[in-house]
């Protein structure tokens, strides 16, 4: 969706080309799983408040479900593409197997814009998107889940027209869901948090203690929000977000030397993780350009917002300080600048690992659901720090053991247990079958 010139999917094409490679992974195979299996396009026509019909551009996309039902979230972005979806597919494949949980890659995406819609209008788009697809989601194929731009009203209204057609309760269609009518607790930090999970293990690996660390982090929406309120309560430091500003239409750093205030920030922001520039001000915060974020001298870098955002040309403003980069967002580095992050001796904690929380915790919503049965928070959060931790740690572990890229070895464990998935199922034919 960025406007960079990368194609997120030849991103992700090339990401996984260059491990299969390295792992000598059969041709057949990599056939098979540089491509999605499946692909559902629609068009969905909503009555729009003036009495008009507009029509909308809808997509469902399912990577490979080897290892499990497809689990991937929706998007509601006025410049969606159906590479993004691609590519996002591909990735939550990796990251379901990454983490070791047993789903597989898909993804949806809506080209709209809800920050111009009514809630109506928004509802009807949700019902629409489900009528349109309701044979191809489910509890036991597909898996939807919030993304950006949508949120756990989005979900119920579409599990609850996926319900009105089937003629029965399948709250473990979709995940996301509000507390209460099969939501989860803690799901909605879980994507956040688990980022510091893993940052957290990394730091007390290089015995570095969180309280002697500072970041600069781009995005101010749930992931970035919760990433940062976790690690600032283990002591770190952020001095500076960057986030869109909806009324002015562009990005803006907000900096503060001595340490950001992120629940007052996230007191002054909207639904859409814009911060209200003039109270910010009144915060004491600097109002920079929107590219300053990455330009801080921190010792973190922490992208939650889009893909393509850390490229060979944006890279040397990089401080030099900077010993981590902490991949909130999906696909926010492009391939063509790890080699430079790699030179440099940046440690990179890579997208479907580091972000990996949320589908831990909406598996844990699909299974509380299907079971009938919900934890409380702090069982949920334990869980999620569990498997986070463990998930870090093998890749980690390879990384030291191969003396390689970190983005490298989490491909490694992530494609050879989708392949190995793939070959017991007997739907790719090897030459060591």
């Amino acid at each position: 969706m960025a406007n960079t010139g990368y194609n997120p999917f030849e991103n992700a094409q090339m990401q996984f080309d260059g491990v299969a490679e390295a792992i000598g992974l059969d041709s057949g195979m990599r056939e098979f799983l540089r491509q999605p299996m499946k692909e559902y396009h629609v068009s969905i026509p909503v009555k729009m408040d003036d009495g008009t019909t507009k029509t909308f551009k809808g997509f469902r996309i399912r990577h490979n479900d080897a290892r499990g039902p497809g689990k991937g979230g929706i998007r509601f972005h006025p410049d969606e593409t159906v590479d993004t979806v691609r590519a996002l597919s591909m990735w939550m494949t990796w990251k379901c197997a990454v983490a070791d949980i047993p789903l597989g890659g898909g993804k949806g995406g809506i080209i709209c814009d809800p920050r111009i819609m009514s809630a109506g209008e928004q509802e009807r788009l949700c019902r629409g998107y489900i009528r349109a697809l309701y044979n191809n989601v489910g509890p036991f194929s597909d898996v939807p889940a919030p993304d950006v731009m949508t949120n756990n009203q989005h979900m119920l209204w579409m599990l609850d027209e996926y319900e009105a057609i089937m003629g029965a309760r399948f709250p473990g269609m979709i995940t996301g869901k509000p507390v209460g009518m099969g939501g989860s607790l803690g799901r909605t930090e879980a994507t956040g948090y688990g980022v510091i999970y893993t940052l957290k293990d990394l730091l007390r690996l290089m015995n570095i203690p969180v309280s002697d660390t500072t970041a600069s982090i781009q995005g101010f929406g749930n992931v970035a929000e919760y990433a940062a309120l976790m690690y600032t309560s283990l002591g770190g430091k952020v001095t500076a977000v960057s986030c869109w500003d909806n009324g002015d239409k562009v990005a803006y750093t907000f900096k503060k030397t001595d340490g950001l205030n992120i629940p007052e920030l996230t007191r002054i922001k909207d639904r859409f993780g814009s911060i209200d520039k003039e109270k910010a001000k009144l915060l004491g915060c600097e109002i920079l350009a929107g590219d300053e974020w990455l330009k801080q001298d921190v010792d973190i870098l922490i992208p939650c917002a889009l893909e393509n955002q850390i490229t060979p040309a944006v890279f040397g403003s990089i401080s030099r300080n900077v010993k981590v980069i902490c991949e909130g967002a999906n696909g926010p580095t492009t391939p063509d600048c790890d080699p430079l992050i790699k030179d440099r001796g940046i440690i990179m904690l890579p997208d479907f690992l580091c972000n990996a929380g949320g589908v831990t915790c909406s598996y844990f919503e699909q299974v509380q659901c299907n079971m009938n049965y919900f934890w409380d928070k702090t069982e949920v959060l334990e869980k999620l720090e569990h498997k986070m931790t463990e998930a870090f740690r093998a890749v980690y572990n390879l990384a030291k053991e191969k003396n390689i890229y970190m983005r490298d070895a989490a491909y490694m464990i992530a494609i050879n247990r989708v392949a190995e998935a793939v070959k017991l199922r007997g739907w790719v034919t090897t030459a060591n079958n």
